[in-house]
């Protein structure tokens, strides 16, 4: 449709340009906007016209432009006014704003620039000028949304790029950590095991020699009587028994756990080797011993172990486990906050870790919780890197970030989520047992 030289003010003028995007004009003068339509015209450029403020407004939200022609006199709310509406929109802040003005003073144009506007075109209008500054204010425009897209998508690669480097640091710092409180604690306690075996031989050889005086002394004096009284030698002895046994029990665990934290924190990263990955649960279970204790009202989290027969899998030991500390965390956290909620699909918070072998020769490893569940859009969401639903300084949101990476690209495998609000999340790991 070409343009019509005598518009109505309401009409909306379109040229056949295949330009993308138009130039909104705003003027309330007929003239102003048949001089400015044919300028623009004769350019091949789109446009359309609003003739006073609130017009453009409402056309602006309906329909963006790419660039807005903007009289500064105009009846209602003026031109200044109207720019500054649109740039306190977020939808329409970035459009570039021109005023048209028979205003040459230095104030108008300084309050029009303050407000947000790129440029002045002065009245009475050359179409040559107001061509030329149109097309500049297109192009600055589409450049600087080119350099937008780039420098978002470089910063996406280098925000990638930041996270693996992030992934391999937290493993070799965790791993160094971990190996080091369990040879902190290996040393102390491989003392504390080695020496409670003399210590029972001495205690029992101490006790047979009291119950020898016993025997031998059947009238002590008065003085060893009250003491003897005093002390209840007999529960005294039966009682020593006891405390040795609870410090053997005791060092137990805590050899246990030192081991278990030397397996969690397997230094592999540079070859893959075979391992249990039974053992790594195993181990990464007992680390998370003390959260799975009950809490409040929250009673004992159950967890329930369906081990199939697993083969040895050749992979990275260490960062299997970083896996599994994520996701099992995860599933504690959503029981903690099921409770708080009382959202719970059963009265007891339960942990289920379920692992077998399927026709294509790779291990799968479920690990599901009962607790509320994860609403569609978030579980869209969540192997996405930095994002998280946890409160500040609860959560990184690179947990399960890693976790998938750790799987998908290290491994050639697949994790995966399986969730419905009210019964609870799986999260399922397929891995080849061999390469």
């Amino acid at each position: 449709m070409g343009v019509i030289h005598s518009p109505n003010p309401q009409q909306i003028y379109m040229t056949t340009t295949s330009e993308t995007g138009f130039i909104l004009i705003v003027d309330d003068n007929p003239t102003n906007l048949s001089v400015l339509s044919a300028a623009l015209s004769s350019a091949g450029f789109k446009f359309r016209v609003a003739v006073n403020g609130e017009s453009a407004i409402t056309q602006v939200e309906r329909n963006p432009p790419e660039l807005i022609l903007l009289d500064v006199q105009m009846p209602g709310i003026d031109g200044f006014e109207t720019c500054r509406r649109l740039k306190a929109n977020q939808d329409s802040q970035h459009i570039p704003i021109i005023f048209t003005t028979a205003l040459a003073d230095i104030d108008s144009k300084t309050k029009g620039f303050s407000l947000g506007a790129v440029d002045y075109i002065p009245k009475p209008f050359s179409q040559e000028e107001v061509i030329a500054r149109v097309r500049v204010h297109l192009q600055l425009k589409r450049l600087t949304e080119s350099l937008e897209r780039q420098l978002s998508d470089r910063t996406i690669a280098l925000q990638q790029a930041q996270i693996q480097l992030v992934q391999q640091e937290k493993l070799s710092t965790l791993g160094e950590l971990i190996a080091g409180v369990a040879h902190e604690i290996n040393n102390p306690i491989s003392f504390i095991f080695s020496n409670i075996e003399h210590l029972e031989e001495h205690i029992a050889s101490i006790t047979e020699i009291l119950q020898l005086y016993q025997q031998e002394y059947l009238h002590p004096s008065a003085k060893i009587t009250d003491a003897s009284e005093e002390l209840d030698l007999e529960f005294a002895l039966k009682d020593i028994v006891k405390i040795i046994n609870s410090f053997k029990l005791g060092t137990d665990r805590l050899r246990n756990l030192s081991l278990s934290l030397r397996n969690f924190s397997r230094a592999d990263v540079d070859t893959k080797q075979p391992a249990d990955l039974h053992q790594g649960l195993d181990s990464t279970l007992l680390i998370l011993q003390h959260r799975l204790k009950s809490v409040g009202d929250r009673p004992r989290i159950e967890v329930v172990r369906s081990y199939g027969q697993l083969p040895e899998v050749n992979c990275y030991p260490g960062q299997i486990n970083q896996v599994f500390m994520n996701i099992l965390a995860n599933a504690i956290d959503a029981l903690d906050e099921a409770m708080i909620h009382s959202k719970m699909s059963a009265s007891i918070p339960q942990i289920q870790i379920t692992t077998d072998i399927d026709a294509q020769n790779c291990v799968n490893i479920r690990i599901a919780d009962n607790g509320m569940g994860i609403p569609d859009l978030i579980q869209e969401r969540l192997f996405e890197p930095l994002f998280t639903t946890k409160p500040v300084g609860k959560g990184t949101g690179l947990g399960l970030s890693i976790a998938h990476q750790i799987i998908v690209e290290k491994h050639n495998g697949i994790l995966k989520v399986n969730s419905q609000p009210g019964q609870g999340t799986e999260f399922s790991i397929k891995i080849p047992i061999r390469d």
